[in-house]
């Protein structure tokens, strides 16, 4: 699969996918956290949505794995 073959969400687009405020995800990028973003100039900032898709399955399992420990 080439980059032109995959989904390409701007920034507020994939916050709306996410269901998380603008500024959400732009904390998360600011601090390693969330899904990969990718960037074209200083200011455009876009996400693949099959990365987002695979990076709420990671948050998913590190839960699962986080309440087994705990419990």
């Amino acid at each position: 699969m080439t980059s032109h073959d995959r989904v390409r969400l701007r920034a507020v687009e994939a916050a709306r996918y996410l269901r998380v405020s603008r500024s959400t995800l732009a904390k998360w990028r600011t601090n390693g956290n969330g899904p990969p973003p990718h960037h074209c100039g200083p200011r455009l900032v876009y996400y693949y949505k099959d990365e987002i898709d695979n990076w709420l399955v990671d948050c998913d399992s590190r839960s699962l794995t986080s309440s087994k420990i705990a419990s």
